[in-house]
């Protein structure tokens, strides 16, 4: 395995080392490199938390130990309105990248068969399969990407409530691009509040990050004095790239097109992405690529080119998702919706934006 650095610099697409982490898990867990010799390159030296994984829970994964928290109900805002949205049959959850490392690691750790090297040039690949989470997103500085800078604060009184997270709260300095605030309460003194951008990447003004944290903290939630204890930064490509086919190799992760381009979200679609690969590792070279529906990359495309044209419109557009049910809303940006419920989510969309971006 072919593992990037987790890159937590909002020039470069957000920290994907832990891909590399997930498969070789999945391999390991269910016995299938008794038999095969693994290596694996990793430039770091350590495994220290880093980032910070929210998803909704629509199938079992492999990291319930990770998750620092669940919640089963959460708010959207825009300038004019709340909703409220129930979410218990799908809870939000939020995985300690720290604890998870830990995990994975001292697991892997265990079987002699796998070795860990600096640069993939100390070792001879010419008579292996090479599974690579190293994505090529140089020079897409134009393209639409999710940037973000998030803090994790504690305060010296309860203030939070901890049972209900805000998803995207669009009452902020938009500046004729997409921008929300996302809070996930961990506890009633402690939160992570990010600043979140959908844009290109060229834009330098809109890299204020600590600014627009503290804007938000004080005019916003009233919040004067706090502690921050951590600190996350990164960028999501909302694009594909493309790869180039190769014999011996795999591209998994944000390499491999595992990035849901309407949301950012990755991480159950890595799980998916693994648990495929291992039930097919005896022959992968001759079955097909693990890949994410179609359907969504098409609506997808369709509903980033509406947002660049129209940025104003995206919290109208999330809050009429999630003006469907909230069952059916979760599974849609989950990619494990079904026809009936993309035809929903489709005819709450504003019609004649989405059919000028279409034709």
């Amino acid at each position: 395995f072919q593992a990037e650095d987790g890159i937590r610099d909002a020039q470069e697409s957000r920290g994907l080392g832990d891909v590399y982490k997930r498969q070789a898990y999945e391999l390991e867990i269910n016995n299938k490199l008794k038999n095969k010799t693994l290596a694996i390159i990793e430039p770091r030296d350590d495994y220290k938390r880093d980032k910070t994984w929210s998803f909704w829970k629509v199938f079992p994964h492999n990291f319930d130990d990770c998750v620092k928290k669940s919640w089963n109900n959460f708010s959207i805002n825009t300038t004019y309105e709340t909703k409220y949205v129930d979410c218990q049959s799908t809870p939000y959850q939020t995985i300690d990248s720290g604890i998870f490392y830990e995990k994975i690691i001292s697991k892997l750790k265990l079987n002699e068969n796998i070795y860990f090297f600096k640069s993939i040039n100390q070792i001879d690949k010419s008579n292996s399969i090479v599974f690579n989470s190293v994505p090529n997103f140089e020079n897409k500085k134009s393209e639409l990407w999710q940037h973000f800078c998030g803090v994790e604060i504690e305060t010296r009184k309860d203030f939070f409530d901890e049972e209900i997270f805000n998803l995207m709260d669009f009452k902020c300095d938009q500046r004729n691009r997409v921008h929300f605030f996302y809070t996930l309460p961990f506890t009633k003194k402690t939160a992570l509040v990010e600043t979140t951008w959908i844009s290109e990447l060229n834009n330098s003004s809109l890299n204020d990050y600590d600014e627009q944290i503290d804007d938000y903290l004080c005019n916003h939630l009233n919040l004067r004095q706090c502690k921050i204890h951590f600190r996350e930064q990164g960028a999501i490509p909302l694009f594909r790239q493309k790869n180039v086919n190769k014999s011996n190799e795999i591209n998994i992760g944000s390499a491999g097109g595992m990035t849901r381009l309407s949301t950012g979200y990755t991480f159950l679609n890595i799980q998916e992405q693994s648990r495929y690969i291992r039930k097919n590792i005896e022959n992968i070279k001759n079955v097909n690529l693990f890949k994410i529906n179609s359907k969504y990359d098409f609506l997808d495309n369709i509903l980033l080119r509406v947002l660049k044209n129209n940025p104003n419109e995206m919290g109208n557009i999330f809050f009429k998702v999630f003006s469907s049910k909230s069952e059916t809303a979760i599974n849609f940006l989950s990619n494990k919706s079904s026809f009936f419920e993309d035809l929903e989510i489709i005819l709450k969309m504003p019609k004649w934006k989405f059919f000028k971006e279409l034709i």
